[in-house]
């Protein structure tokens, strides 16, 4: 993928965000946009009560047309913020996750995630003690930043100072880190001045408060991820594919590590409102996962991951907006989980469908191959006078009961492969027959077949010093996947031998019969 590629990338994010933004400067109906068990916004109380509802109902209705089509045009304001802050989360969570995952590095998300929250306890703190709001956003923000990049340089040092394994050190500072923003959560809940409930949102995340600013800062803060991901492309690629070649052409590698570590934490942090320290992780790494299964091409899968994170944000705030008692962060995740299931089953990469027919036609082919070389090894060992003259010698009939009995075929395999091979008009055969005989394309197809195998074996037995009882055994995994180039090697390679012989001779033969059958 050339620069101006990523370029146009980036321009495709930056022209998302721009929508974004103008949506959130568009006026029009300020109707909240609720969610969560038990927030339902003041506007609905009346209808509620009206409906003989009470306020602690928790069963979930389905929508009216109006509320809808209200959702659907966007036509609430706070519906509008939350639509733009979390859909560029989704997009900037794919971005960075892609890099993420090639680098084998999943669980550092969820380390990340966990690290802050020691960061937002000790913030709340500091503040309430110097006498501010320790509600303040910003300044929570901060706390979560610092301690989750302490955290990663926690994992970075565990890593280069010692022999424990990355799985090893994620797990123990992920473990530490969360458990002092317990024990801070614990220290909090007990002073005069403030209490836990406040900061509950940035664990389990809490969409619906999200405020303009807050979408502005998630717009600003993607399209500078995008930026740096844009500028570090061929870089962070080489990193993630080839990270030993990288190191001895002197790319500097650990703080290549150090800037991707720097961006999961960025997104992590802007993400901790909209799904939560401990959802946030799904917005990173479901997203670029269930991209690999549809391109192989880093571009490729970069702007799918991104589509995924985007469309994943989308239908978690319109399910939030239509089911006001359904959390937001919980429903993004579940619809990036079904986006991976559709993913995993239909990829035209790595989907479970195209890998399932592509190994459906390989074990065809290797049976349609096995029929061809045994109906030409009997016809070989039939061939009498018809030995030397290879126009001829697969023009007899053959048996049925001779050559099932040669392969040691079961009688349902014996069956499925004639009916294969009649099917593919490579052999005239009909059910209830004793005999068939291969068809002109079958002829073409069974030397070819035949005259592969023996070629590898040749080489096998003369060159590669395999014993003469294996070398059936270890040509047979090779040849249904041998390349027309792999043949013309190994056909120079036998040059005026058994390379130059229509089809050669078998190498598991007696000597005297060594003569291939010349053209």
């Amino acid at each position: 993928m050339t620069q101006s590629r990523v370029l146009y990338l980036v321009g495709l994010l930056a022209l998302l965000l721009g929508g974004l933004g103008w949506l959130l400067s568009r006026t029009g109906s300020h109707i909240g946009h609720a969610h969560g068990p038990g927030e339902t916004h003041s506007t609905d109380a009346p209808a509620a009560r009206r409906g003989g509802k009470s306020i602690t109902d928790t069963g979930i209705e389905w929508p009216s047309r109006e509320k809808l089509w209200r959702t659907i045009s966007l036509a609430d304001y706070n519906t509008r913020v939350v639509f733009a802050g979390v859909t560029a989360l989704g997009a900037a969570g794919g971005l960075v996750g892609t890099f993420l995952l090639l680098r084998k590095r999943s669980l550092l998300s969820d380390t990340v995630s966990h690290c802050t929250l020691p960061g937002i306890a000790l913030a709340f703190l500091i503040g309430e003690s110097l006498g501010l709001s320790g509600r303040s956003l910003p300044l929570l923000l901060t706390g979560a930043t610092v301690t989750g990049a302490l955290g990663m340089l926690a994992v970075a040092a565990i890593r280069a100072k010692s022999r424990i394994k990355d799985d090893a050190a994620l797990a123990i500072v992920l473990s530490v880190f969360f458990g002092l923003g317990i024990a801070l959560l614990v220290v909090i809940q007990h002073l005069p001045t403030g209490n836990a409930a406040g900061l509950n949102h940035f664990i389990y995340g809490k969409a619906a408060s999200m405020t303009a600013g807050d979408a502005r800062l998630i717009l600003f803060a993607s399209l500078t991820l995008a930026l740096i991901c844009a500028a570090l492309f061929k870089e962070f690629k080489l990193l993630c594919f080839d990270t030993d070649f990288a190191r001895t052409q002197g790319w500097p590698t650990v703080a290549l590590d150090l800037a991707l570590m720097g961006l999961v934490v960025a997104v992590t942090v802007i993400g901790l409102q909209a799904v939560g320290l401990l959802l946030v992780v799904a917005l990173l790494i479901i997203p670029a996962a269930a991209a690999r299964f549809w391109s192989h091409r880093l571009g490729v899968t970069m702007l799918l991951a991104m589509t995924i994170g985007a469309t994943s944000g989308l239908v978690g705030v319109a399910a939030s907006a239509l089911f006001p008692k359904l959390p937001a962060g919980a429903v993004i995740v579940l619809a990036s989980v079904f986006c991976f299931a559709v993913s995993f089953v239909f990829g035209a990469r790595r989907g479970l469908l195209v890998r399932w027919l592509e190994q459906r036609h390989v074990a065809t082919r290797v049976a349609r191959q096995h029929l061809l070389r045994a109906i030409y090894e009997w016809c070989e060992s039939h061939a009498g006078h018809r030995l030397g003259d290879p126009l001829h010698l697969l023009e007899q009939s053959v048996p049925l009961a001779e050559l099932r009995a040669a392969n040691d075929w079961s009688h349902g395999r014996f069956t499925r492969l004639l009916r294969l091979g009649s099917t593919e008009g490579l052999l005239a055969w009909t059910p209830g027959s004793a005999t068939c005989h291969l068809t002109a394309r079958g002829k073409l197809d069974a030397r070819r077949v035949t005259r592969n195998h023996r070629l590898w074996e040749t080489y096998l037995l003369h060159y590669a010093d395999v014993a003469p009882q294996h070398i059936h055994h270890n040509a047979d995994q090779i040849e249904h996947v041998i390349e027309p180039d792999i043949v013309n090697e190994l056909e120079e390679l036998l040059a005026g031998g058994q390379g130059s012989a229509l089809v050669p001779a078998d190498p598991e033969k007696p000597a005297a019969a060594t003569e291939g059958i010349r053209s």
